[in-house]
């Protein structure tokens, strides 16, 4: 152990100095350095309590939530919380109209009302192992597809040899530094979660999209969980036999509030940064990625939201995914506002000319610039497409399902299939089917084909068309300039396709033909434009990528060499994590200035009955304007703090995480990030960047005045 901490703290040496509380840093692989800073700003807790191997810890405290969100343990019965949003799924599929506990809310008052969470599950950090020199020693003097293609096999091959069904034990090896460290983490995974309280959707989600990425925030983003085992205290599947975990760590619960300059950090699972991305990289965001992307984002969520807000059962059967657009639609639209307006591109510049100039006689490093440049230079013209492709013609649900059949197809057509292969990939597409249709609202899918198409076929260069698709449809449904022709299409493709058709869609699974499957109208559609890409341009994207990685990873090198004596820490893996920083307000523009809490008062200024997005429990409203806070009323405001923010540096993935003092008491849960610091997952702004987080006082006042849920407040351990 003593030997993996010291070579990884050497490794992180030899890195760039990070800016003042920038850095999502590995909690178990801490320099000395940066632990010292940590103390001198308000830290108590050792490096052991922290994160060991062969201790319980805070480290042990911290999960992985489903497949992209962060919780923490906070009670001795496996009691888990995490964010609204990161839950959302999970609540909504449990909801009918009925029970409706999106839109009511759902407080369990006994371990016996709670929810099986479905195939939630959540996951432990057992260890984590330094493997570098194993995989490097596989790649010597490989490079580019060849060094990808064999660094693949070699993580696949360990991760298998270091798992174990058995014990539900899973390990991924992270490349760090771009391929220049790896690092395995050794998971344990357990598969009983249940509900056990949720706010309404109005607390929950109150601002909705206006106030998403936005301060001052009034959102109470919380949801609670519990996980089960076996009656040994094994990871199990759910069972009514199965009883509470009993964590090896939870985080006690702390009532004294936040104040100015405070000492705060956040643990969690930062889902992917690329602060080393070049100016190449960041001028093909904001020239091509984002504002394409926004703008297919733009018109999904409006064919969405036009049937979702006339019907509260559509709004029940899109929620979840409605919200998974719209908080990214958001995010890269003020990405690309804060990348022009800071000059990332400027500042990645000026770094890359230091670069160059150093590497001008090194013959490893003087024309990785010079390539990528051309890289970037032969890919830019088909770039479009593949968003258009991904966030367009896939952003269908039914054309997405139907891109899916080309495994059957592919089966069908291969040389040597046998009739068991066949049923197999037919089998497993009747699966996909009814999940698929679970979830299928056709009203709002069939304006998003018609728009997306047309929008297809307007911005992307004509010879990057499939040849003959256009032609048809003109011949078939009418002039290409009118958007009618499209939404006539669309509503043919509805009203033909097997996809939707339980009778001919059966009688296709019975007697599986290739012919039937290619002429169907969504098949055909949805392939005919998948073909056409992976055919012309995934060849080129692969290239593209290639290159790109493989610059990556010389860069890094390069730097490491030019600043043998400095820190850096890697980008964001999702892979445990640790910030750390202050309790501070900010100044977003001249003459404004953002207090560091939002409070209850807050709340009721925001309040607009009835409304979609700032409507409140008529309850709430009540309690509030009686000012009944009982315990958790801030001494400072004499008011209810509802959220807070920090200087901390976070990212997706970050959801849910807790936000801990320096005693190591949980003070409120991240959920967001501001909207003038939006550019983070290139860089960090230490001036601007802000997370935002709910106060945990504010989720403790909805569990028991709001909720009336006291059996939940009293299993937390509470400092008052």
């Amino acid at each position: 152990m003593k030997k993996l901490l010291l070579g990884c703290i050497l490794s992180l040496g030899l890195f760039l100095k990070a800016a003042a509380d920038e850095g999502m840093w590995l909690p178990m692989l801490l320099g000395q350095q940066v632990y010292n800073d940590m103390v001198k700003k308000g830290l108590k807790l050792t490096r052991e309590q922290l994160y060991s191997i062969n201790k319980a810890s805070l480290k042990d405290a911290i999960v992985i939530f489903g497949g992209g969100c962060t919780g923490e343990m906070v009670s001795a019965k496996g009691l888990l919380f995490t964010n609204h949003h990161c839950g959302y799924g999970v609540i909504a599929n449990a909801s009918t109209m009925e029970k409706n506990y999106l839109k009511d809310g759902f407080y369990a008052k006994n371990m016996g009302e709670e929810i099986p969470g479905g195939n939630l599950s959540v996951q432990f950090l057992v260890r984590i192992d330094d493997v570098t020199s194993q995989i490097m020693d596989s790649l010597k003097g490989l490079t580019g597809a060849d060094r990808a293609t064999r660094q693949s096999a070699v993580i696949a091959t360990m991760n298998r040899k270091m798992s174990d069904t058995a014990t539900s034990t899973e390990t991924r090896i992270s490349p760090l530094f771009k391929g220049n460290q790896y690092i395995a983490f050794v998971y344990q995974r357990y598969s009983d979660v249940r509900l056990v309280g949720t706010p309404a959707e109005s607390i929950g989600k109150f601002g909705g999209d206006t106030d998403n990425w936005e301060w001052p925030r009034h959102t109470g983003d919380f949801a609670i969980f519990r996980v089960y085992a076996s009656k040994d205290g094994k990871p199990a599947r759910y069972s009514t036999e199965n009883i509470p975990l009993k964590p090896k760590w939870h985080l006690p619960v702390s009532l004294k509030g936040v104040k100015e300059n405070d000492f705060a950090m956040i643990w969690g699972y930062p889902g992917g940064t690329n602060r080393y991305e070049s100016s190449f990289g960041v001028k093909m965001s904001t020239d091509v990625n984002n504002p394409t992307l926004v703008k297919l984002r733009d018109v999904r969520l409006k064919s969405m939201f036009q049937e979702m807000k006339n019907d509260p059962a559509v709004k029940l059967q899109l929620a979840s995914d409605y919200a998974g657009i719209a908080n990214y639609w958001k995010f890269f639209d003020g990405e690309t506002k804060q990348l022009i307006k800071y000059d990332v591109y400027g500042q990645k510049k000026k770094q890359e000319a230091a670069f160059i100039k150093w590497a001008a006689n090194k013959p490893e490093y003087q024309h990785i610039f010079r390539d990528l440049e051309a890289s970037y230079a032969a890919w830019r013209p088909y770039a479009m497409h593949r968003v258009y492709l991904n966030e367009g013609i896939m952003g269908s649900p039914l054309l997405a399902f139907a891109a899916s059949l080309q495994q059957v197809e592919n089966t069908m057509s291969r040389q040597g299939a046998t009739s068991a292969d066949i049923k197999r990939a037919v089998d497993a597409a009747n699966n996909s089917r009814q999940n698929f249709l679970k979830g299928y609202n056709k009203a709002s899918d069939l304006n998003i084909i018609g728009s997306v198409l047309q929008m297809y076929y307007n911005e992307l260069p004509k010879d990057q068309h499939p040849q003959t698709l256009f032609p048809a449809i003109r011949n078939e449904y009418g002039a290409l300039d009118k958007a009618n022709t499209f939404q006539k299409y669309a509503a043919a493709i509805h009203a033909n396709t097997m996809l939707l058709d339980d009778t001919k869609w059966n009688a296709f699974v019975r007697n599986p033909d290739a012919a039937t499957l290619q002429q169907d109208l969504a098949y055909n559609l949805s392939n005919t434009i998948l073909r056409n890409y992976q055919g012309k341009y995934l060849p080129m994207f692969q290239q593209f990528n290639t290159m790109n990685n493989e610059w990556g990873r010389l860069y890094l090198k390069g730097v490491r060499e030019m600043n043998p004596n400095k820190v850096m820490y890697p980008d964001a893996t999702f892979t445990m994590r640790v910030s750390y920083g202050k309790v501070a307000p900010y100044k977003p523009r001249d003459a404004v200035r953002y207090d560091y809490v939002t409070t209850a008062k807050g709340m009721l200024e925001k309040y607009v009955p009835g409304d979609y997005e700032f409507d409140l429990p008529a309850k709430a409203v009540e309690l509030i304007k009686a000012r009944d806070f009982g315990q958790y009323k801030d001494a400072r405001t004499n008011d209810m703090v509802v959220g807070f923010i920090t200087t901390n540096d976070i990212t997706g993935g970050n959801s849910g995480s807790p936000v801990i003092n320096g005693n190591g008491e949980l003070i409120g849960l991240a959920f967001d990030g501001n909207y003038e610091a939006l550019s983070h997952k290139m860089t960090f702004d230490p001036d601007l960047n802000r997370t935002i987080c709910v106060d945990i006082r504010y989720v403790l006042w909805s569990v028991d005045k709001l909720g009336g849920a006291t059996n939940i407040i009293n299993e937390l351990t509470l400092r008052k």
